[in-house]
């Protein structure tokens, strides 16, 4: 090896040494630092979110106390309709449940239909609601040991009590996320209590006899289980030596304590991990050295010993392998072509079948305007047939749209997109199933907001994917004796259209949106509906998912994107018709 070899080598495992050590002092030190900020964060994230969330729940009661609809059924006696109310109420504000008590303290409406006839004139939130006169929060202790969480207050009536309104907050799910975390986490009340924790037997005890309860084995156990983050962990990590952060922060509401566990376990881990990555990227870098070094020795002693017959031979071997290649690639080429042309065979006969299948629908739909316009015409009355022939004259229009969208299933669309009320479309796709759902007298409920639900999305496209989901709806409740498809229409981030039926359901929802799959007998339908209707929503931006419903028949849900920029008001009302 040559002196300038050696010193090359030298320099390179002087540099590691140094790089090595200099990286284990300053990220020891900075990822030290980041725990302890982080840990910092988060128990003010913790703290916030508790801080909303009873924020949020604390005004409802006022609100429902003050609601027409449940004095009037305090007075009246008639709770038929208010536990539907609570229900929508519920959704609308994200509590763990509502409840309506009368004046005796019997549950007469309840989100919870388990919870309706309790009596629960001993309950401390309903005795505390009585007391005051404002909203009062109680905290209730289960027999279980954990607690829940609950506002109330009293309605009066001219002065005079008629029932307590009660709002529990959820609470809970604050602790299965807080578990997510490397954090060991409880609150206190104002008495010492924990209300709160990751560790469910530290609940109902204090914080010394909880931190007592961690000694045996079997129960900080427990807690390291709550997180896969954890699971490497020794159990004496969280609660011992300089290894744990404990981090106390206060809640401003009635007197509450957040306490927060931090291991510095891990530092060490990622400090090695890194450690290990700059290790080996350097004996890499070694390694490459010496075969650098050693194959150029091995270039000059074997450029001496070699003979010109070998050169000749590796020439004609290289010629050789380049002819073959030259075939390969040519026999490629043609396989390319051949496979190329009967991809497109397969696409038109796909395309075809698809048209024909879309045609169905609007061609009997013009059978029974045609037979009715005639029925008319005898009848005397030209009036009505006009307005039937001006549905065939639509009809022959969305037939030749049909037509025009054959295109659109060899590329993407967008080239007719345009802002759109989902709830016109709605109404439209049922127009166009009038003739069926007259025939077969299916009952046909629509749940559709107040105001305009605007998405981006080309019209025909979207209410053809609705008239095949009513076609198979009603389809579906052939067998039924009393026929019903349900159609609901909401609003938040997103769009969702749902359409449900009551027949049998669907046995195989794996396979339900691949081509010509179908469980309609023979000549029904060639199992191309869902497939193309899976295929237009997915242009559109969105996704068409199917399930089977918990009381029976099945669920096609509709996703489309609100289009931005549009006014959507979060307390839309809701209308139905029949």
């Amino acid at each position: 090896m040559s002196l300038r070899a050696r010193l090359v080598l030298i320099v390179l495992i002087s540099l590691a040494v140094a790089v090595v050590w200099v990286s284990n002092v300053w990220l020891t030190e900075r990822y030290t630092e980041t725990t302890r900020t982080r840990a910092e964060l988060r128990s003010a994230l913790y703290s916030g979110n508790l801080i909303s969330e009873l924020q949020r729940n604390s005004v409802v009661p006022l609100l429902l106390s003050r609601d027409p609809a449940l004095i009037n059924a305090l007075n009246s006696k008639d709770y038929t309709a208010s536990s539907q109310r609570l229900i929508s109420y519920r959704e609308e504000i994200g509590a763990a449940s509502l409840m309506l008590l009368d004046a005796d303290g019997r549950t007469v409406a309840a989100t919870v239909r388990e919870r309706l006839g309790e009596t629960l004139r001993q309950a401390p939130f309903f005795v505390n609601s009585l007391r005051n006169s404002d909203t009062v929060f109680t905290t209730t202790q289960t027999e279980a040991g954990g607690f829940y969480f609950t506002y109330s207050r009293k309605i009066e009536n001219s002065g005079q009590l008629i029932g307590v309104i009660v709002v529990e907050v959820d609470l809970a799910k604050f602790e299965a996320s807080w578990a997510g975390i490397s954090d060991a986490v409880l609150v206190s009340d104002s008495e010492g209590r924990i209300i709160l924790s990751t560790e469910p037997k530290w609940r109902g005890l204090s914080e010394q006899e909880a931190l007592g309860l961690v000694a045996p084995t079997s129960a900080i156990q427990r807690a390291i289980e709550a997180t896969a983050n954890w699971a490497s962990l020794p159990a004496e990590a969280f609660f011992t030596g300089d290894s744990v952060l404990r981090q106390d922060a206060r809640i401003p509401f009635q007197g509450w304590r957040m306490t927060s566990f931090t291991t510095y376990a891990s530092v060490r881990e990622r400090v090695n991990g890194v450690l290990a990555l700059e290790i080996m990227g350097f004996a890499i870098l070694l390694a490459f050295t010496f075969y650098v070094i050693s194959r150029r020795a091995t270039s000059r002693s074997m450029l001496f010993q070699l003979e010109s017959a070998e050169l000749r031979e590796l020439n004609a071997a290289l010629q050789r392998e380049v002819s073959e290649r030259q075939k390969a690639e040519a026999h490629l080429q043609v396989a390319e072509q051949t496979l190329a042309q009967s991809s497109k065979l397969a696409a038109l006969g796909e395309m075809s079948a698809a048209v024909s299948h879309e045609l169905n629908q609007p061609l009997a739909a013009m059978k029974t305007y045609l037979a009715g316009a005639k029925l008319l015409l005898q009848r005397k009355r030209p009036e009505e047939a006009l307005s039937s022939f001006q549905r065939i004259d639509d009809l022959i229009e969305r037939m030749g749209a049909i037509t025009r969208q054959l295109k659109s299933y060899a590329r993407k669309g967008g080239d007719a997109f345009e802002p759109i009320d989902v709830r016109q479309s709605v109404s439209t796709a049922l127009s166009m199933m009038e003739p069926q759902l007259k025939r077969r007298q299916v009952r046909i409920t629509r749940n559709v907001p107040r105001e305009p639900v605007i998405v981006e999305a080309d019209r025909v496209r979207l209410e053809q994917v609705l008239i095949n989901l009513l076609r198979n709806a009603i389809d579906a409740t052939k067998s039924v004796d009393q026929p019903q498809v349900d159609i609901l229409l909401t609003a938040d981030d997103s769009a969702r259209i749902s359409v449900r039926d009551n027949g049998p359901g669907v046995a195989d929802l794996d396979k339900l949106f691949e081509p010509f799959y179908t469980t309609k007998a023979p000549g029904d339908g060639v199992g191309l509906g869902l497939a193309i209707s899976s295929g237009i929503v997915t242009d559109l931006g969105g996704r068409l998912t199917a399930r089977n419903g918990t009381t029976g028949g099945a669920v096609f849900e509709v996703e489309l994107p609100i289009l931005k920029g549009s006014k959507h008001d979060k307390e839309t009302g809701v209308e139905a018709a029949e």
